[in-house]
């Protein structure tokens, strides 16, 4: 995966990224905005050990940043074990709940950001767009 994102757009969204980490209610709110979004979502989350879950997510968005900066091969095998995890093959997470759950981590970083405005949300859209593009492509693949 090439680097795709100028590093002024990376850098808006790592400052964001830095402003809702700090708040230890960012990513409670983010899962519960999301499994709120849809029943499908809380059926596939269902057992889920959300400590773990926000671990890896908090991950995910570091890995996503050094990806879309410089297409880091080890940030890219942390993704491919991601992909391989959602893909149909294991956890079935199709396509149409990317969208859910980017709606559902821009209206929380909205809420948290207090620098938030439209360059941040475009900052957002295009690192998380990386990721939704890589684990969408590897869906039947795995």
């Amino acid at each position: 995966m090439a680097p795709t994102i100028d590093r002024a757009t990376l850098e808006i969204f790592e400052q964001s990224l830095e402003r809702c980490g700090r708040s230890r209610t960012f990513l409670d709110d983010f899962y519960e905005r999301f499994l709120a979004s849809s029943p499908k979502v809380r059926e596939k989350f269902g057992g889920t050990d959300f400590v773990r879950q926000k671990r890896a997510l908090r991950a995910s968005f570091h890995m996503l940043l050094l990806t879309a900066e410089d297409g880091d091969d080890a940030a890219q095998t942390y993704l491919g074990h991601v992909a391989a995890r959602h893909s149909a093959h294991q956890l079935g997470i199709g396509a149409e709940l990317y969208d859910l759950w980017l709606d559902s981590l821009l209206a929380t970083v909205r809420e948290y950001d207090p620098e938030w405005d439209p360059t941040s949300e475009q900052a957002w859209e295009e690192v998380m767009g990386v990721g939704i593009r890589f684990l969408v492509s590897r869906y039947q693949s795995g």
